[in-house]
């Protein structure tokens, strides 16, 4: 027995590396018989799922290839983990009064962010790396940042810091020891990205998801489109998921379902509000539907925090974009809709 028991533990580690290394060079996951493939891979500290619909394994896993390269280059543009990104880099010049020349897909980022900052009066900002920094310490020690600490970190915090020169492509920032975090936007510009890669190997029929961002391309075989799960909160009362069927765009979702903290009976959730500093406490999911998945991924950030009151009018701005909220603030569930939410759902 003991033998036995010996094998079978030598046998689950055996998987457990295989799977990994699957994971990590992006080995098919499945195919149907109408040529369907799912390939998975680690990228921007999540794991991105490529599914699409190819004439052979061989073209499917190339292209699958190229689409997570895309990813991969983005996320050493983006990254505010790797000091050697280029939005590290340019984090590092803040203060110095120097203007920085930033590359096209920094800046089509950078410009949009600073669109939705002045729409949403700050409830979106990129500037929201240093408070952000605290609560990830947070999270790790479960304790909530200390008040002299958050106050120092916000006032290094406030879009109106940031001056975007769109003649010279150059970034300027103004405040010293400013942070800049693309984690809100970043996500659904790359998803999409990917997907475009794909389309351009002439694979349209596709799928690109990570970390709550999808970008979906044209519909599989004999579907009206992607049948895609909105899940519900994790409170009781709270209604069931939703199933849409979508094609040609972007969904983006945002919420404290999976990272969150909890002091004294209070949840906290990973997105902060950059006008206070604080993680929202609502406990609440928002669902946003956009042409592009920069405006999935960044609006449902707004949605998160200005709520569905001042939210969703602002969203109504945006040609095309679609929003669902379920909250659940002091245990009471209570759902959101956009105008354009009803007309998605079959």
């Amino acid at each position: 027995m003991k033998r036995f028991s010996s094998k079978l533990q030598h046998l689950l580690l055996l998987t457990r590396a295989v799977l990994c290394l699957c994971l990590l060079l992006g080995t098919a996951l499945a195919r149907a018989a109408d040529g369907r493939y799912a390939f998975e891979k680690a990228e921007m500290g999540l794991p991105v799922r490529v599914t699409l619909y190819a004439p052979d394994e061989g073209a499917a896993r190339a292209a699958a290839d190229r689409a997570f390269a895309r990813v991969e280059a983005l996320n050493a543009v983006f990254s505010d983990y790797d000091s050697d990104s280029e939005l590290s880099r340019l984090s590092d010049s803040a203060g110095s009064g120097r203007a920085v020349p930033v590359g096209s897909e920094l800046w089509h980022v950078l410009e949009f962010a600073q669109r939705v900052s002045v729409l949403s009066k700050g409830g979106f900002d990129l500037t929201v790396g240093p408070v952000v920094n605290l609560w990830r310490v947070a999270r790790r020690k479960r304790a909530l940042p200390k008040p002299e600490r958050l106050e120092e970190a916000r006032a290094r915090v406030g879009y109106q810091g940031v001056e975007l020169d769109p003649v010279a492509h150059t970034a300027l920032l103004r405040k010293p020891r400013m942070r800049l975090d693309a984690g809100g936007i970043a996500k659904g510009y790359a998803m999409e990205e990917a997907l475009l890669v794909l389309r351009s190997l002439g694979l349209p029929r596709a799928m690109v998801a990570g970390g709550g961002d999808m970008a979906l391309g044209e519909a599989p075989p004999g579907e009206s489109g992607w049948r895609i799960e909105v899940s519900s909160l994790d409170a009781s009362g709270a209604p069931a998921p939703r199933f849409l069927r979508l094609a040609n765009c972007s969904v983006a979702t945002s919420g404290d379902l999976y990272q969150r903290l909890e002091i004294e009976g209070k949840r906290y959730s990973h997105i902060v509000d950059p006008r206070t500093g604080i993680g929202l406490t609502d406990h609440s999911l928002v669902t946003v539907v956009a042409a592009r998945g920069i405006e999935a991924d960044a609006l449902s950030k707004v949605l998160a925090v200005l709520g569905p009151g001042e939210g969703l009018p602002l969203l109504e701005g945006f040609s095309g974009v679609a929003a669902y909220v379920v909250r659940a603030p002091e245990d009471r569930v209570d759902e959101h809709f956009s105008a354009r939410w009803k007309a998605l759902e079959p």
